[in-house]
């Protein structure tokens, strides 16, 4: 008995990913305390993400890009013209863990909802808004020899790296002469390839100290921050009644803004990034070291998922 030749066996492209329908929410920005309403709303292939101010006369897009941050006191601005959004980083830390390539993201004021102060209620809106593969390759940035960028001496030195590796991993060390923090994990190693970002990540929050956020409303800032959106602590411990989330959610909430700063380079990385106490800025100064040498990084896709990185081909698994 003969058989029949196999079919030759067909590759999948590891495709880029939008949203399947809208989404929405409300909140309050953490510095303004303004009442601000997002949309989420699929887009097209290679659109990226967007934000769209539709609160001013004539809506205004704004594209994310390394060169887009305009501001990075407190958190990541975006701006274009006289349009502008701050406070994204927790949005595209979100969707960098998500690995949402297309994103129209409609917003009614210039500042992001703080929402609970962590990821965890973005990733929710994204996942119940389904996500979808679309009919494209998904691009990468890949690193292909070390950046680094750095500032500061001796107790005020900071740095960030970007290195080559197959996949995207973070470790972080923070350094905080406080008791509380002193007294948690200050140093943590995330590979999203693990598929944990929504269990061990996005749940991290902001954090503050009493004496900094009265000196910030003084001056007009964090007037929607409170114990409900941030960590809060005196000079001896946490003042949040339910504690902390993480046992080093200090500095878990460190690689989370970190993800959602470099995302804002339009693609997702395939880097190992590694960092001492470095904040928004050096991370947007980090993106524009590597953009600056084309010999450091290159764009590519995977005609053949089995070639990506392990855990880069699954859709981002739920709680």
């Amino acid at each position: 008995m003969r058989h029949a030749p196999r079919a030759p066996k067909i590759t999948a492209v590891l495709q880029q990913r939008t949203l399947k329908s809208i989404s929405r929410a409300v909140g309050v920005g953490l510095h303004s305390g303004q009442r601000v309403e997002l949309t989420l709303r699929p887009a097209p292939v290679d659109t990226g993400i967007v934000f769209r101010r539709v609160d001013l006369p004539e809506p205004v897009d704004i594209r994310m890009t390394a060169e887009a941050v305009t501001d990075t006191r407190l958190a990541s601005t975006i701006s274009t013209g006289g349009a502008k959004v701050q406070t994204v980083e927790h949005i595209m830390s979100a969707c960098a863990g998500l690995g949402i390539d297309n994103l129209i993201i409609d917003i009614t004021a210039d500042e992001v909802p703080i929402l609970d102060g962590s990821a965890s209620s973005f990733v929710f809106l994204l996942q119940s808004a389904g996500i979808e593969l679309q009919k494209a390759a998904r691009k990468f940035i890949r690193v292909t020899r070390q950046v680094e960028v750095r500032e500061g001496e001796g107790a005020n030195e900071k740095w960030a790296r970007l290195a080559p590796y197959h996949g995207y991993k973070l470790a972080f060390e923070i350094d905080f002469d406080h008791r509380v923090v002193n007294s948690t994990g200050q140093r943590v190693e995330f590979d999203l390839g693990s598929g944990s970002y929504s269990r061990d990540i996005a749940r991290a929050r902001t954090f503050g100290f009493t004496k900094e956020v009265e000196y910030m409303r003084s001056k007009g800032l964090a007037l929607g921050g409170g114990l409900d959106n941030a960590i809060v602590m005196d000079d001896t411990k946490v003042l949040n009644a339910g504690g902390l989330r993480y046992d080093d959610e200090f500095v878990k909430h460190k690689i989370l803004d970190a993800m959602g700063d470099l995302y804002i380079v339009g693609h997702p990385l395939l880097a190992a990034y590694t960092a001492f106490r470095s904040g928004h800025a050096l991370n947007n100064k980090l993106l524009r070291e590597l953009l600056l040498h084309e010999d450091a990084w290159e764009i590519v896709t995977f005609d053949d998922a089995r070639q990506a990185p392990a855990g880069f081909a699954e859709i981002a698994r739920a709680w």
